[in-house]
């Protein structure tokens, strides 16, 4: 039986993809390699898993639901890790329609195939971005969340109450994980902290919004991939839970710790608060503790250090004039081979272009 990961080339999922595989797990990776940024950043934070004989990639879009339903048909699907989505508060603001097709219509797509092929569980990416402007914090679970105020929030919230939904109607066992401010290795580069090294580190002005009072809870790659895993062992029911690092870590802080690893001093623009945009965040992540066994380990200090190590040694530079370059990696990578229904796919590594 195959995990499903949706996703799969992204920030978080190639982490997924990569601590899965390493547990001699078989996955079956979805991803339409989406310009949102860069598609050469997502080939190459897969590349090094193309030829692992676990590993099966499909270059499709969880909205089409022929496709996916093909996919589900193919392989033996037991567990569903859905990573996919749009991202991006502010972003959301401006297309909300783009919004609610993709994160609410692509989860929408896989409940119900779901339920046709009998997944034994489903475990759903959803944000802290839900907790809107709560005022309450640590934040918890059990928080009223019927405020949402992006977009990108309210899809997410749209797609947490369909899982339940199917659950409720059909059993079936769903876990919502509640991200925080994920960072590290392979993060986005439209992200503060990728953002602000690569901004720091050329000597050009960052942007801060606010007055650098605004606290986060920012959580390491490492610690989410921990919950995430541990979280595919949830066999019944249907549980929300934080994953976070429960300590909030102040804006202008943030930049000076990014600032001693750089060996360089920010320069820094103040701007207004930006819609979306929420004072703090703060997990409980006790339910975490003691549902999935999450104990995160790696404080900001510590994980700034990793990640401007990768920023210096490992990450990938790219001109956005070489977004066209995707096609090139699809056909170096992936090539497309669709195998009919009568051939024995256990013999031979696959990789498909749909």
């Amino acid at each position: 039986m195959a995990i499903l990961l949706t996703g799969c080339a992204g920030f978080i999922g190639s982490h997924v993809l990569d601590r899965l595989l390493s547990m001699d797990e078989e996955v079956i990776g979805v991803d339409n390699f989406d310009s949102y940024y860069n598609p050469l950043i997502k080939g190459k934070n897969i590349e090094h898993n193309l030829n692992n004989k676990n590993f099966t990639l499909y270059n499709t879009d969880i909205r089409n639901i022929q496709e996916m339903d093909r996919i589900f048909s193919d392989n033996s699907i037991d567990t569903i890790v859905h990573l996919a989505a749009r991202a991006g508060v502010r972003p959301s603001i401006n297309d909300p329609m783009l919004y609610e097709d993709v994160n609410i219509k692509g989860t929408l797509n896989l409940l119900e195939l779901s339920i046709k092929y009998n997944v034994g569980n489903f475990v759903f990416a959803s944000t802290s971005s839900v907790y809107g402007a709560n005022e309450k914090i640590p934040f918890s679970e059990e928080d009223n969340v019927d405020r949402s105020i992006s977009p990108y929030a309210a899809s997410k919230k749209a797609c947490e109450t369909f899982c339940y939904t199917y659950h409720h109607l059909y059993n079936l066992p769903v876990v919502c994980l509640r991200f925080f401010t994920v960072y590290g290795p392979r993060q986005r580069p439209e992200m503060a902290i990728h953002k602000f090294t690569q901004l720091i580190d050329e000597g050009r002005e960052i942007e801060m919004y606010g007055d650098g009072s605004s606290r986060r809870d920012y959580t390491y790659i490492g610690d989410i991939v921990d919950g995430i895993v541990n979280a595919t062992g949830i066999k019944e029911g249907y549980e929300i839970i934080n994953l976070g690092n429960s300590d909030v870590v102040e804006l202008r802080y943030l930049i000076r710790v990014i600032e001693q690893n750089l060996g360089k001093e920010a320069r820094i623009k103040e701007l207004p608060d930006q819609p979306g945009d929420v004072p703090i965040t703060y997990a409980d992540i006790s339910k975490a503790r003691s549902l999935i066994r999450y104990n995160p380990q790696v404080k900001i200090e510590e994980g700034i250090k990793r990640f401007v190590e990768w920023y210096r040694n490992e990450r990938i530079v790219f001109q956005e004039s070489d977004i066209s370059e995707i096609s090139k990696i699809i056909e170096s990578h992936i090539p497309a081979v669709v195998q009919s229904p009568d051939e024995d796919r256990s013999k031979e590594k696959k990789y498909i272009a749909v």
